[in-house]
């Protein structure tokens, strides 16, 4: 069933949470709600579920309000952060406690929470309680009682954060492969970009309690709209300036940042935004410079490596080119260079910049026009 927010408003004393927000999640999708801690993501869930009201604004389930429903009417699952699971019932006590709740007995309810203990691999752990469990199984317990009562809907709640890396990864594939199988209508939420990433078919940016982009993974980490989207996927390299000259699918921009020793004039993809707008700030991700020894044939600066930071399997680049520090992303076996203060060539294709509209989702229908001319940069004018 799809979820809709409209106009929700969120006050606690005089400190709003939540403004104007309103949010569409589509039938059987699993939707990811990310942002920085403290921003309403987990308010917005409670509200959803009916555990707090809002000041202002209607949920729609199904295509019917259900504010003024209770909470354990609106076919609604949570998962939350802790787990929240009864200490003093089994595994098989704690799944079953949601259809005891509803008069199921017997076969009918023994036969379901089995059922749901073996889609979680916990069918061999019925009689343990939970403090003999492991968080990962604790979580594993919790997403089983919320899904054995035939939500409509699920929200959970941060539910990874309190476990181990290899139980985080483990446990997301089991929670995708579980959405799929059964269809619900998912909203999750999380600061963890790379889970965002991984479980997301679509991904909401939360910020100062309003949505500030709803786009694909894809397009929010490599198309971000706005400069604080951009800075929360680690998109940090910002380059302001003004549109010189166009052609059929191509443009010239300089870049006019004050730390610049020289001007700097790059080729860009097209855009359609650019036919309203000379200036504007563009986004260059990044995993999209490359380091070479010799010059590409576009988009070529001589630069200076500043800094080297290993993470993982990638490392984190910053070379300064001009006076105007950039940040690149390579793969750990791509980086050929020995030391910082080694000259080596920037590069980078025209498609590779990105325009920052600056018009989000909570901008009215009629100036969200650059979010469609954004995303289709191929065509021409």
């Amino acid at each position: 069933m799809s979820i809709v927010l409209e106009n929700i408003t969120k006050y606690f004393s005089k400190q709003k949470v939540l403004d104007n927000l309103s949010l569409t999640v589509e039938l059987g999708e699993f939707h990811v709600l990310l942002g920085p801690s403290g921003e309403g993501k987990s308010t917005l869930l409670k509200i959803i579920a009916g555990l707090l009201k809002p000041d202002s604004g209607n949920i729609w389930i199904n295509g019917t309000i259900v504010n003024n429903i209770p909470p354990q009417e609106r076919k609604i699952g949570f998962v939350f952060q802790d787990y929240a699971l009864f200490p003093h019932l089994t595994v098989y006590e704690n799944v079953a406690y949601g259809l005891k709740a509803r008069s199921i007995k017997g076969k009918i309810l023994e036969k379901k929470v089995m059922q749901y203990l073996e889609m979680v691999d916990l069918k061999d752990y019925k009689d343990k309680y939970p403090t003999q469990l492991s968080g990962g199984q604790k979580q594993r317990v919790a997403l089983a009682r919320a899904l054995i009562i035939d939500p409509q809907v699920l929200l959970l709640d941060e539910p990874l954060s309190h476990l181990d890396a290899w139980q985080r990864e483990q446990l997301r594939e089991e929670l995708k492969r579980i959405q799929k199988k059964t269809g619900v209508t998912t909203l999750y939420v999380t600061h963890d970009q790379i889970e965002a990433m991984i479980l997301a078919d679509k991904i909401s940016i939360l910020h100062q309690g309003r949505i500030e982009q709803v786009e694909s993974p894809e397009d929010i980490f490599y198309r971000p709209k706005t400069p604080f989207v951009a800075a929360f996927v680690g998109a940090t390299n910002i380059l302001k300036g003004k549109i010189l000259k166009c052609n059929d699918t191509k443009a010239e921009f300089l870049i006019s940042q004050r730390e610049l020793t020289k001007p700097l004039v790059i080729t860009v993809q097209k855009y359609p935004l650019f036919q309203h707008r000379k200036e504007i700030s563009l986004c260059l991700h990044p995993e999209k410079i490359s380091l070479k020894e010799r010059p590409e044939e576009e988009n070529s600066f001589l630069g200076r490596v500043l800094d080297i930071i290993p993470q993982g399997t990638v490392l984190k680049v910053t070379v300064d080119v001009y006076g105007l520090r950039l940040q690149v992303v390579l793969p750990k076996r791509s980086f050929g260079f020995s030391s910082i203060k080694e000259y080596v060539w920037v590069c980078f294709s025209a498609d590779a910049p990105h325009p920052l509209c600056g018009k989000c989702p909570r901008a009215p229908e009629h100036l969200r026009a650059c979010q469609k001319e954004c995303s289709s940069n191929h065509q021409a004018l």
